[in-house]
């Protein structure tokens, strides 16, 4: 396996998570995420944008890695879970920021954790370092699903509010 920055896979994969990442773009936090109230831990709002670019990079780089080094029916189940893990990752900030349920955006949060989990899992047989490299991702999902169940439990009328265009939103 070479590093090549012009590698087609490499890019459908830089691409893919691109893809993933969009959604973050299309659902923001607005007036009505400002308005919650947010745990002491919740981290500043500029170090998200960073830290997804970072995990992200981190997700292609490890299913390339898979894809090179991969045959058979072992990368056809590695790429089927990465590809459920992109979707997943791409329907989290539609269902909290985009139709504002919490509820439903925690219970995507845990099949997203378990999705990051079995992609370490299918990718470690493949390529060790693709599956060490996608520990932090876990670690940060883990982290949001803590950040989203606080937020949730501390914000109980606004748990399940249906999205309503804000008048300058």
């Amino acid at each position: 396996m070479t590093w090549d920055w012009f590698d087609t896979a490499l890019m459908a994969f830089i691409g893919l998570n691109f893809l993933a990442a969009m959604s973050g773009a299309l659902f923001k936090p607005d007036a009505w995420y400002r308005a919650l109230v947010k745990p002491w831990f919740q981290p500043p709002d500029w170090l998200f944008a960073p830290a997804w670019m970072v995990l992200y990079g981190l997700n292609a780089v490890a299913a390339w890695w898979v894809w090179e080094a991969g045959s058979g029916t072992a990368l056809t189940i590695a790429m089927v879970v990465y590809g459920a893990q992109l979707m997943l990752n791409a329907g989290w900030s539609a269902l909290f920021f985009g139709l504002k349920r919490m509820d439903l955006a925690m219970l995507e949060v845990v099949f997203l954790w378990l999705s990051v989990a079995a992609t370490i899992l299918v990718f470690a047989p493949i390529v060790p370092a693709a599956g060490w490299i996608l520990v932090p991702y876990l670690a940060w999902v883990t982290f949001a699903a803590y950040l989203n169940w606080t937020i949730w439990r501390l914000n109980p009328s606004a748990a399940t509010a249906r999205a309503v265009a804000q008048p300058g939103e």
